[in-house]
């Protein structure tokens, strides 16, 4: 069967399927149907959950926090900072308060959002404060082209960056010209968001097509290539209950060689370095 973890440079084991959490916390109407798909997927072993603080302005941290309840220990956090609070206070302030609407007293893995004013350095240093207080477990990035993987790597406790998260999906493979070569040869995981193009990949009547070879949706072939590829975790969000569980299942799709020639025919890789894509 196909690998169910990849691991980080650390060294821990981390489940390649985790649940996404943007636009949710955005009404609190739908807070309970969100909470209840967190909670599916925990059921279903889906353990890896990633959020951030932009998500509904702290609101999705608040589901993710009621959806964890009573269950801390058995899931990998993942949140973000934005940009806009990466300097040396901001970041402490930022993640006291995601810890807070969490109800959790750590982050598994504290992500910077995207790269923005505040020089990197900076970031990483408070980043490497928080983890030597037991705030954070892991740190990492965000939307980095291979350029920024660079730059990070050249700067103090660079190297300690576990994970990128980048767009990633079939229809989004610019990083696999330099970028993914990249983080495999460091060991880095890439965590892969809108591994189904936000359901667009659901409706491709081509994916539909090989998808009832294997009795699958579109969207669950789309899931399983990115599972498949070395290294990459695929984080969709799901708020309905049977998508959590078509999500979980499409763990169990083994892709065959024929599968992924005729995938790389339809979706094809790229032939040159493209700007780094994001949504």
């Amino acid at each position: 069967m196909p690998s169910t973890t990849t691991t980080l440079p650390a060294g821990e084991a981390v489940p390649v399927l985790g649940q996404g959490t943007w636009m949710m916390g955005e009404d609190r109407s739908r807070a309970a149907d969100e909470v209840a798909a967190l909670r599916l997927g925990l059921d279903l072993g889906v353990t890896l959950i990633d959020t951030a603080e932009m998500y509904g302005n702290g609101g999705a941290e608040k589901v993710v926090g009621e959806a964890i309840a009573g269950r801390r220990h058995e899931v990998f956090l993942v949140s973000k900072v934005l940009p806009s609070n990466a300097s040396r206070n901001g970041v402490v302030r930022a993640c006291e308060a995601s810890l807070k609407r969490m109800r959790t007293d750590r982050i598994d893995l504290y992500l910077l959002h995207w790269r923005g004013g505040v020089p990197l350095a900076e970031t990483i240093a408070v980043f490497e404060e928080l983890r030597r207080s037991g705030k954070i477990r892991h740190w990492g990035v965000s939307n980095f082209d291979a350029d920024d993987m660079e730059e990070m790597e050249r700067l103090p406790a660079g190297r300690n960056a576990q994970v990128n998260q980048v767009l990633y999906n079939l229809g989004r493979r610019g990083i696999e010209f330099d970028l993914a070569p990249w983080c495999r040869e460091h060991g880095m995981p890439i965590m892969a968001y809108s591994p189904v193009e936000q359901g667009a990949l659901a409706d491709d009547a081509a994916l539909q097509a090989i998808a009832a070879r294997h009795d699958a949706t579109a969207a669950q072939l789309a899931l399983a290539w990115v599972m498949a590829r070395p290294g990459v975790i695929a984080i969709p969000k799901a708020t309905r209950l049977e998508h959590v569980r078509q999500n979980a299942a499409a763990r169990d799709i083994r892709l065959t060689p024929g599968d992924l020639a005729e995938l790389d025919t339809l979706f094809p890789p790229p032939a040159r370095k493209r700007p780094l894509e994001m949504i």
